[in-house]
């Protein structure tokens, strides 16, 4: 089995998705980020033969939707994240994984693409099983996905600026820099802003993400962006 790794951080008001305000108010995005994450967890919990994983920093207990995360996150393995930067806590999150499942190849991902489904996880997985690793870039100039069949090599994160424009660039030259060579998977738009968040939920009628992003102030109209 494959282990699918989530980093993600509690979505409470006034930490979560602050780039959304305005148009939203910090509750809003912190709700926005919630849904986010709540999709991301039921695409993971749909994708075959794969065992979930969380690395997450912040008190669900103070997150919006709270009772309804720790529900959907009832049989994972749940992790803190390390680290005094999100470089070091990306790293540390794959050290802790691979040391609780040793020898199983790891895909890690974000709460920031709620688009994505079991089926694009189970071929992102698929790819793995044919390579060392595998890179899924983000149309911002990051990345939504890393998968490594040896977890250890997540180490080279450390050295890369995170949140960047060349974020992505810089993480595919770091890896192969020490000679891992990634299968690069099909590009993601990552919801970091207002335009993007409208765009995914455009994308995504009747999930919980749309319906977060239309309540802020009737931004949808009959499931796309006005």
């Amino acid at each position: 089995m494959n282990v699918l790794l989530v980093v993600a951080k509690a979505p409470v008001a006034g930490l979560a998705k602050t780039r959304l305000c305005p148009p939203a108010d910090p509750t809003q995005s912190a709700r926005i980020a919630a849904a986010s994450l709540l999709d991301t967890l039921a695409a993971v919990r749909g994708t075959a033969s794969t065992i979930p994983v969380l690395a997450h920093t912040g008190r669900f207990a103070d997150a919006e939707c709270g009772a309804e995360l720790t529900a959907a996150l009832a049989g994972w393995h749940l992790f803190p994240q390390r680290g005094a930067t999100f470089a070091d806590r990306l790293a540390n999150a794959h050290a802790d994984t691979a040391a609780a499942f040793p020898g199983r190849p790891v895909l890690q991902i974000g709460m920031d693409t709620p688009q994505i489904r079991p089926a694009l996880l189970t071929a992102a997985l698929e790819r793995l099983a044919e390579h060392e690793a595998v890179f899924g870039p983000a149309l911002d100039g990051g990345w939504w996905a890393l998968g490594l069949r040896d977890p250890s090599c997540a180490s080279v994160l450390r050295e890369v600026p995170m949140s960047t424009g060349d974020t992505g660039r810089r993480t595919l030259a770091a890896l192969r820099g020490q000679g891992i060579h990634p299968a690069v998977l099909p590009v993601q738009r990552d919801v970091d802003d207002w335009p993007a968040a409208l765009a995914v939920a455009a994308d995504l009628p009747g999930t919980r993400f749309a319906q977060a992003v239309a309540s802020v102030g009737g931004q949808l109209v009959n499931g796309h962006p006005r």
